[in-house]
């Protein structure tokens, strides 16, 4: 099997710009250990923030969002209110199977990261923990 195009590694830094978590609708998804999690980390019972911050999608749960598809546990200024017990989701980004599909498609995601060709470069073993949920790209 072939080496993927990122064998060499990529370079990516989180500058906190908060890009990824507004400006767009779309979904967070999150499991019954992550809303304890967050619920807990914001000192409120599981019911309350179940009510005010998660959304049921079919059979799943995604965070909800605010008007303009910002996510409701971002704040301008402050930006991630949970950072420390943020969803799988965050966690991994921007190593997920769809930007690594290919180089342009990493490319294309430069437009709207601005932490991609920045800071320490994530060699493939790494990128390859991460995309498979068991790591942390935070990078700050």
């Amino acid at each position: 099997m072939a080496a993927p195009w990122y064998r060499d590694g990529l370079r990516f830094e989180c500058t906190g710009c908060g890009k990824c978590c507004t400006g767009a609708p779309g979904y967070v998804w999150v499991n019954a250990a992550e809303i304890e999690a967050l619920a807990r980390h914001l000192g409120v019972s599981l019911a309350d923030f179940a009510k005010r911050f998660v959304r049921r999608v079919v059979t799943r749960y995604s965070l909800r969002e605010r008007r303009g598809g910002d996510c409701v546990l971002f704040e301008e200024g402050r930006g991630c209110t949970v950072h420390p017990v943020r969803p799988r989701q965050c966690r991994t980004f921007p190593f997920w199977p769809e930007n690594l599909r290919s180089s342009t498609a990493w490319q294309e995601l430069r437009a709207e990261c601005e932490g991609l060709e920045r800071g320490r470069v994530y060699p493939i073993e790494e990128i390859e923990i991460i995309r498979r949920g068991n790591g942390d790209a935070a990078g700050f």
